[in-house]
């Protein structure tokens, strides 16, 4: 069975979504056959490269007060911790993760994707420097086990791996997805949002139950 996860690294709901899903996922009693693939969507696919603090950003695009930025992410924050996750909220930037997404195609195709979405979530929600900031992605990549030169030559080329980007964003849109994160099972069962462990293990058992079984 393929679960297929659509979200974005300047996605706080991800980042906990992913916990929460690993948290089902870990007791599901045929976890050793799901195959689990992380697809790209951009928050906001008309953003800069260049990293802006993220409570303005988040003002801005609501239509709320800084303030109220921070007490929104102040109970982002209180979720995160809920799941056992380090979230330093408000001193984080946000930037265009269109590069991210392009690389996470190249790690995938060498079976490092899951590796590193984490350290950019890592990164993003606890680390000391932004992802965003110059040469960190790249770092990253090393970090996750990428050829550095093979990296530093895919993000020197924005066309390496954006037409793959595309088509994930393109099926998202084609699945009836408006925002992330996006659950879908199969092809045939679609979750949104960063459900509670509960809600996701219920997904898993109906999506085995209802799945295609190969005649013997």
């Amino acid at each position: 069975m393929r679960v297929e996860i659509w979200g974005d690294i300047n996605c706080p709901w991800c980042y906990i979504g992913k916990a929460r899903f690993e948290k089902a996922l870990a007791v599901f009693p045929h976890r050793d056959e799901v195959e689990v693939v992380h697809r790209s969507f951009e928050l906001d696919p008309e953003a800069s490269g260049e990293p802006r603090p993220v409570l303005p950003a988040i003002a801005a695009k609501y239509g709320i007060s800084v303030e109220q930025a921070r007490q929104a992410e102040e109970q982002i924050a209180s979720h995160a911790h809920g799941e056992g996750l380090a979230y330093r909220g408000a001193e984080r930037d946000v930037a265009s993760s269109f590069d991210m997404h392009r690389l996470l195609h190249l790690a995938e195709a060498q079976g490092l994707q899951e590796r590193l979405l984490d350290l950019l979530y890592r990164e993003n929600f606890d680390g000391d420097v932004s992802p965003f900031a110059p040469g960190r992605l790249l770092a990253l990549a090393v970090e996750a086990g990428l050829d550095r030169d093979r990296a530093a030559e895919v993000l020197a080329d924005p066309a390496a791996y954006a037409d793959a980007v595309r088509e994930d964003e393109a099926t998202a849109a084609a699945l009836g997805a408006t925002g992330v994160p996006f659950y879908v099972f199969d092809r045939r069962l679609g979750v949104s949002g960063a459900q509670p462990p509960a809600a996701f293990t219920s997904a898993l058992e109906q999506a085995w139950s209802t799945r295609a079984v190969p005649a013997p």
